[in-house]
């Protein structure tokens, strides 16, 4: 006896040719799977959009040409951002034969962070971030201060409306990007003040001597994050209701080759450790081997320091991982 085999429907069409391929670029894609490129269109994508924009103003501060970013979230539902780095460049890019500003906030992967010459390090989404925000916006306004003057560009859902123009004077250098997130995309979803806030706080800490302001003028509320000590000052708020062990945070900071490593340690009255780690200022929630590689040190580290000191005889264990991060 055999079994009957379950049937298929027949497909109504079986001609399947080169004309079914269907090929989505740059801001048609992004519109199309925002989802792929910022996480999803709620509430956290919409801060997301936020985030890349500061990130590229964080860049510059880390390549030591911007002291001050301002966030601002209007009462028209439009959001700011500002920096006093040295603004993008408007120049004609060689391969595009766009102005670079228009390369950057249209073109998908384009921007100074993929060669090395401009940034070393940098966050957000390597290239993408510009051009995300401004295909995912009803409406953008790019604005540059340099070389003497204001250029400006305006753009719909990522398509500019205009050629860069100048329109006045500058004394001084930086980026104002505004745009107007498309409700289309995200809903009624709206930016929370103190979530972003938190965020900013933490590239304060990272960034040391940079000064971050975030206002809201929904609901008059203003914040400003600077941090001299940097990540000690961090390590501090993280205690700041805890017993600690000794005054102050213990400091380490190195540059080996292009790669700088930055970290800070106190220990508390806890049984259970915390720990915090980052990559280009870029939470790496889950750690990795930087974060591996730093507790193994602090392991090996305060062994042999122990043995040198008799403070471990001959016939005991070493400590383990745990013992030193407790």
């Amino acid at each position: 006896m055999t079994k009957d085999k379950p049937s298929r429907a027949k497909p109504k069409n079986n001609d399947y040719r080169a004309k079914d391929i269907q090929v989505l670029e740059g801001r048609e894609a992004v519109r199309r799977r925002p989802g792929m490129y910022i996480g999803s269109t709620d509430q956290r994508g919409l801060h997301h959009l936020v985030y890349e924009i500061t990130y590229n103003s964080i860049d510059e501060a880390m390549a030591g040409f911007c002291t001050n970013i301002w966030v601002t979230f209007c009462q028209d539902d439009t959001i700011r951002v500002e920096d006093n780095g040295r603004g993008i460049p408007v120049d004609i890019h060689p391969s595009t034969k766009k102005a670079a500003l228009e390369t950057v906030m249209t073109v998908l992967h384009a921007g100074a962070k993929f060669g090395g010459h401009t940034y070393v390090v940098s966050g957000g989404l390597h290239g993408v971030g510009a051009s995300v925000v401004n295909a995912l916006s009803s409406w953008l306004t790019a604005s540059v201060r340099r070389d003497g003057k204001q250029y400006q560009q305006k753009y719909k859902k990522g398509i500019p409306s205009g050629a860069v123009e100048a329109v006045g004077k500058a004394s001084d250098t930086g980026t104002t990007i505004t745009f107007l997130p498309d409700k289309t995309i995200f809903g009624e979803s709206k930016c929370d003040f103190n979530t972003v806030s938190e965020h900013l706080r933490e590239l304060a800490y990272l960034n040391k001597g940079l000064e971050i302001c975030i206002r809201d003028e929904r609901q008059d509320e203003e914040r400003t994050f600077y941090f001299e000590g940097g990540i000690t000052g961090f390590v501090r708020h993280l205690n700041r209701n805890r017993v600690v062990r000794h005054r102050r945070p213990i400091y380490i900071f190195r540059t080996v080759n292009s790669t700088i490593v930055e970290a800070a340690l106190q220990y508390n009255d806890g049984f259970s450790e915390s720990s915090f780690s980052f990559a280009n200022c870029v939470n790496t929630i889950d750690g990795g081997t930087h974060l591996t590689g730093f507790r193994s040190a602090l392991t090996r580290v305060l062994n042999d320091y122990a043995r040198k000191n008799k403070f471990l005889k001959d016939d005991e264990s070493n400590l383990t991982g745990e013992d030193v991060r407790e």
